[in-house]
């Protein structure tokens, strides 16, 4: 059975740009490459889930969004990671969608899209959303410490805290079965 790991982009995989339109921002944190790295050897599929409400709110376009994911996937190849699959949501906090963190829009629809289910998925991020669109959704959350992570830390309650990516990819890889040969 496959595990699917639901990942932020700002603040848990790149650095957080306050609404980033401009790929050559994109900048991958420490740890991020060689943590998915060993995810993914694992067989894990890994999808980006990314409130963009720079769209909705007119600072940036979708085409934006597309180029700076572009850049983000550019420096992961770079390091032999490949991201299975992106969504965003492009709407305001106001536009009260079910798309928008911590909305499980996004998250079903990966869920449905690789067939696996809520409990064999990973949610990680920096921000209470993220770890309340885990705890919706029924899949594990992980707050990692990168980004805003130690300050929404009062704000939420992940399943695990981990100090970056490295370690939440630690703390996945105990917890799922190990590959079938």
């Amino acid at each position: 059975m496959a595990t699917l790991i639901l990942l932020d982009r700002d603040g848990t995989l790149i650095h957080d740009r306050h609404y980033l339109s401009d790929p050559e921002q994109v900048e991958l944190l420490p740890g991020v490459a060689a943590g998915l790295l060993r995810l993914q050897l694992r067989g894990c599929i890994l999808a980006v889930v990314s409130n963009q409400s720079g769209v909705g709110r007119g600072y940036f376009s979708e085409q934006d969004v597309h180029r700076c994911n572009a850049r983000l996937a550019e420096l992961l190849e770079a390091e032999n990671v490949r991201i299975d699959a992106w969504y965003h949501c492009p709407h305001a906090p106001e536009e009260n969608c079910l798309c928008r963190k911590p909305g499980t829009g996004m998250g079903e629809q990966a869920c449905a899209e690789f067939q696996v289910l809520p409990d064999e998925t990973f949610v990680v991020g920096d921000k209470p959303c993220d770890v309340d669109l885990g705890l919706r959704l029924g899949a594990s959350s992980i707050l990692v410490s990168t980004g805003s992570g130690l300050a929404a830390l009062h704000a939420c309650t992940p399943d695990f805290t981990a100090a970056d990516m490295e370690e939440a990819a630690d703390w996945i890889l105990r917890r799922i079965a190990p590959p079938k040969t």
